[in-house]
């Protein structure tokens, strides 16, 4: 089923990537257009993580650089039954978090400094179940390769407009067909994403809270994210738009309602969820899911026990 809808997702950014080149250069534009498409969809099955990763200038740790935190991935991975993804840090004040990989053999997880200096050890330890669930439910792939060609679909309308409106060029349309693409293109890649990432942050939220065990750990990140979100701007995020819909909260200013035109759901009907989903499991717990043993001298507990807060400095200690 993922596979079908990570086929019919790559056929209509194509066809949205063919119809700008169709409308600036009217067939041999829609041939070009096709074409480079396709060597994208290949280029960004293999490489689309490295790109995103880059594009927030994240950089790897490990359990040498950033002890704890690894430690809590490490933990929520078994967890999970999951193999170990790569790690990483985004050097940004604003809280947030996502996931990337084309599988869980090939995964990523990521979390911005002010994510793990303003979070609890157990709030991090959640978010980081909710990333580990898109791992876990093949999310990453979809996600990211969207995030790439949406990407890429921006930035083809915007050449079209300042450089397909000559008289020389074989649009059947036109300058205004020029317009057009510019203004439509985007538009329609956009919807595409919301369409896939609004529906899959709910199903993560409930994978996240089974693996992490407390599904108001979650509901308590996402309230804190969401409440610092929009007061903290993140300027690498700001440049890539398109990758606005990876993150755990939308990074980008200004979105808060719940409706079409938002890249999430909005946080207040996913803590209700969350907040549902607690008390149906009886005290707002799930029963651990072979949890690895806790270092000697820690509580016992996925991540190191409940109750226990962050270090000063951050939880990667």
């Amino acid at each position: 089923m993922n596979l079908m809808k990570t086929a019919m997702l790559l056929a209509t950014l194509t066809a949205i990537f063919m119809g700008v080149g169709y409308l600036v250069g009217g067939a041999n534009g829609a041939f070009i257009a096709f074409l480079v498409a396709a060597a994208m969809n290949l280029f960004s099955y293999w490489n689309a993580d490295k790109i995103v990763l880059r594009m927030h200038n994240a950089h790897e740790v490990d359990a040498r650089s950033a002890p704890e935190y690894y430690r809590i991935v490490e933990r929520l991975a078994a967890n999970a039954g999951l193999p170990m993804p790569r790690v990483y840090v985004i050097e940004d004040a604003q809280p947030n978090a996502f996931a990337t990989g084309r599988n869980p053999q090939n995964a990523a997880v990521a979390a911005t400094t002010g994510l793990l200096q303003r979070l609890t050890a157990e709030e991090v330890a959640a978010v980081m179940a909710h990333e580990l669930a898109h791992v876990q439910n093949r999310d990453t792939l979809i996600m990211t390769v969207t995030a790439t060609i949406a990407g890429a679909i921006s930035m083809l309308a915007n050449f079209a407009f300042f450089f397909g409106g000559n008289r020389d060029n074989n649009s059947p349309f036109g300058f205004i067909a020029v317009i057009l693409a510019a203004i439509t293109a985007p538009f329609a890649a956009m919807l595409v994403q919301m369409a896939i990432s609004r529906t899959r942050e709910y199903a993560a939220d409930r994978r996240g809270a089974e693996i992490c065990g407390q599904p108001m750990w979650l509901a308590s990140a996402l309230a804190k994210i969401a409440n610092a979100a929009h007061l903290i701007p993140m300027d690498s995020a700001e440049r890539n738009p398109s990758t606005a819909p990876l993150f755990i909260i939308n990074p980008l200013s200004g979105e808060r309602m719940d409706n079409l035109f938002s890249t999430h759901p909005a946080t207040e009907n996913r803590i209700a969820a969350l907040q549902q989903l607690a008390g149906t499991t009886g005290g707002g717990g799930f029963a651990s899911e072979a949890a690895p043993a806790a270092p000697a001298g820690r509580p016992s507990g996925p991540w190191g026990g409940a109750g226990r807060r962050a270090p000063r400095g951050g939880p990667w200690g």
